[in-house]
C-alpha cells in the first residue's frame, strides 16, 4: 500500500493540475510516481525538467534506459525495473539487452561503457576509480556523455527512493528483481 497518495489528474488543481496534463499530453498516460510526486508540485517540476533536459543529451534514450535498468536493479526498485522495462521495449531494448542492462552490462560497447560506469556510480554514490574512468573513455565516451551519465543516475537515484520510499503501486507490467533486494520493509 502506497505512504503517499497518489494525486488524480482529474481533481488536482493548481501547479499540480497543469503539471499531470503536461505528463498525460505529452506521454499519454499519468504513471503513478508522477502522481505520487504531484504531491510537490516543486519536486514534480524538478524532475520533469531535468527529465526533459535529458532528451537533448547525447547519449541516446535506449542508453538512458540501458542505465536506468542498471541502477534500478542496484537499488532494489521494482517499481523502476518495471516501469523502464516497458519503456525500454519502446526504447527498441531486448529482453536479451535488458537482462544484461540490469546486470550492468550492454552487448553494444559504447553502452556497456556506459552502463558499467552508471553502475559503478549508483554502487559507489559517485566515488569511482579512474579505472572505471578510464574503461568509459576507451568505451568511446567523451567527458560531456560522462556528464550526461552521472545526471542521469542522479535522476534515477532520485526515482529510485520516490518509489521504495513511497511504496508507489506499480502502474506496469510487474517485473521481478534479479537480486533479491526486497522493494520495500514492512
Amino acid at each position: 500500500m502506497a505512504r503517499v497518495p497518489v494525486i488524480d489528474p482529474k481533481t488536482a488543481t493548481g501547479e499540480a493540475a497543469e503539471l499531470l496534463n503536461a505528463v498525460q499530453a505529452q506521454l499519454g498516460i499519468t504513471p503513478n510516481f508522477i502522481r505520487v510526486l504531484a504531491n510537490s508540485p516543486q519536486a514534480l517540476a524538478g524532475f520533469l525538467g531535468l527529465y526533459g533536459a535529458a532528451a537533448g543529451f547525447a547519449i541516446d534514450k535506449a542508453t538512458q534506459e540501458r542505465i536506468a535498468l542498471a541502477v534500478a536493479e542496484g537499488n532494489g526498485c521494482q517499481y523502476c525495473v518495471s516501469a523502464h522495462t516497458a519503456i525500454g521495449r519502446h526504447a527498441g531494448l531486448s529482453n536479451e539487452e535488458m537482462t544484461l542492462n540490469r546486470q550492468g552490462s550492454s552487448s553494444d560497447k559504447k553502452a556497456a561503457g556506459a552502463v558499467g560506469f552508471a553502475k559503478a556510480l549508483n554502487e559507489h554514490l559517485g566515488e569511482v576509480t579512474a579505472a572505471e574512468f578510464d574503461a568509459a573513455r576507451a568505451a568511446g565516451l567523451s567527458d560531456g556523455e560522462l556528464v550526461e551519465i552521472i545526471a542521469v543516475v542522479a535522476l534515477n537515484i532520485f526515482t529510485n527512493v520516490l518509489g521504495k520510499a513511497t511504496r508507489v503501486e506499480i502502474d506496469f507490467p510487474k517485473v521481478d528483481l534479479m537480486t533479491g533486494k526486497r522493494e520495500a520493509l514492512a
